[in-house]
């Protein structure tokens, strides 16, 4: 606990009297340089003055915007109080990992973005104030790797992704012997091996998975689904099973010159470096290079900081609406251009310019324009004709999300009730049309956030341990 009061406010206006305040974060030229994680930490006194913010609405809408269904207003008491230990516990209660959370959540779009304050001030500072109670309770020893004895009973995870994290967590809280199986050689799925390490250090994420270990969680890794792992084996040695792994496919653009030399997706760029894993791609090299990231998501502005990390000469995002529409954090958008990123808004590609080698040489773009709001949504946006205009680059990195990649429906998988784009159907249990299957996040919803997956899996977790131990109640 802080003996460091905040500042003497009437609580009830504090949201008035002080100025929301964000994380320390290092300067743009500097973090530019680097892949150090750009933010710090409140310090005490901070974290309790920017909590005293919170107005502890008798209908939080903070909690309903969390898909977690957070209790933020208790923990944010807590720590307004300076009882941050507390306030840790409640939080890490409901949610797993919070610490990761908390770096990669789309805050404003969810929790922040539904604060009540965020219509006649600033909202309340939730995300940073997570980050300040997960790394405290780490630095005050207070996440704790304990479990329930072993309770005889095994289940298998398939994905190391977050949902496969959680689930396994939850699980070997339980007392259960968890085995996650995962195709990569590296553990915890996009968080490592699609997530740049100045926004979540994968220190961070192998320091969770440290604590997973401690807790008797094995982790089984390159194992190829279908070749080296089998449905059918798994039911056998386990008794049940829940399929979590990353599910989706990069969507193309569909515009002349799209497959040229020096056309690539997003992901393949941000993990060249990342990944121990050789990619069937030749080096994206950008060092002097001009870029251009199409797209206006928070892959987009992944891709943007990574390029001048790895020293672009220019990196320009291009995207079709303005900036107001722009699908990715504010916060990353900001940090963006801090960090030397540009932008081309209200324009869409038309067609891609290449030289006889058949390299990249520019993009050909038209300025477009945007209907009126429909149902709280853009109307489809229009090009202007007579607008084109090219913009030199060397490289042109798509980032224009994620489409719903079917499950593989062959071999012992075919059993496995899937929907209509190839998804695999849940019932409210989370489990598949096979006993003891279940499985959450992308294979189920399709390309989602985090935050989902985490859901899904804690769900997952709960009913695979009543199914368990039903079965086994029914076999005594």
């Amino acid at each position: 606990m802080s003996d460091t009061a905040p500042t003497n406010l009437n609580s009830k206006y504090a949201w008035r009297e002080l100025a929301q305040k964000g994380l320390p974060k290092r300067s743009g030229t500097e973090r530019a340089a680097d892949f150090l994680e750009i933010y710090g930490l409140y310090d005490e006194a901070t974290a309790r003055e920017q909590a005293s913010r919170c107005i502890q609405c008798p209908n939080p809408t903070c909690v309903a915007g969390c898909p977690l269904c957070n209790p933020i207003p208790e923990w944010m008491q807590l720590t307004a109080e300076g009882r941050f230990l507390e306030a840790a516990a409640v939080l890490g209660s409901v949610t797993n990992m919070a610490e990761i959370c908390a770096r990669v959540c789309p805050s404003d779009h969810l929790c922040e973005g539904a604060c009540i304050l965020e219509s006649i001030s600033e909202p309340v500072s939730i995300q940073a104030l997570e980050q300040f109670l997960t790394e405290y309770a780490f630095a005050h020893g207070q996440v704790d790797a304990s479990t329930a004895p072993p309770n005889g009973l095994k289940v298998a995870v398939v994905g190391s992704g977050p949902g496969g994290l959680a689930c396994a967590e939850e699980l070997a809280k339980k007392g259960y012997a968890v085995t996650v199986f995962d195709s990569a050689l590296v553990p915890g799925g996009l968080l490592v091996n699609g997530t740049p390490a100045f926004k979540l250090d994968k220190s961070i994420v192998q320091r969770r998975i440290d604590i997973l270990q401690k807790r008797g969680v094995v982790f089984q890794l390159g194992m190829k689904l279908w070749e080296d792992l089998t449905l059918a084996q798994l039911r056998e040695d386990f008794g049940a099973v829940f399929l979590g792994w990353d599910s989706r496919k990069a969507r193309r653009l569909e515009v002349p010159g799209a497959d040229l030399k020096g056309v690539v997706q997003a992901l393949p760029f941000l993990l060249q470096k990342t990944t121990p894993i050789p990619l069937d791609l030749p080096p994206i090299d950008v060092a002097g290079k001009r870029v251009v990231v199409i797209g206006g998501g928070d892959t987009a502005m992944d891709c943007l900081r990574a390029a001048i990390r790895y020293g672009a000469r220019e990196a320009i995002g291009v995207y079709r609406r303005d900036q107001t529409d722009m699908p990715c954090s504010g916060r990353e958008y900001h940090d963006a251009v801090e960090e030397g990123a540009k932008f081309q808004f209200c324009a869409s590609p038309v067609a891609v310019l290449g030289n006889e080698r058949g390299g990249v040489t520019g993009v050909r773009l038209a300025r477009t324009e945007i209907g009126l709001i429909d149902d709280g949504r853009p109307r489809p946006f229009l090009v202007r004709p007579g607008t084109e205009f090219e913009l030199p680059a060397d490289w042109l990195i798509l980032a224009l999300g994620f489409e719903q990649l079917p499950c593989a429906h062959t071999g012992d998988f075919e059993p496995l009730s899937v929907n209509d784009w190839g998804g695999l159907v849940v019932d409210e249990n989370q489990m598949t049309n096979l006993p003891g299957v279940f499985a959450g996040g992308d294979l189920v919803r399709g390309p989602s956030l985090v935050l989902h997956a985490v859901r899904d899996a804690r769900h997952a977790a709960v009913r695979i341990h009543a199914y368990l131990s039903s079965s086994v109640s029914s076999s005594s």
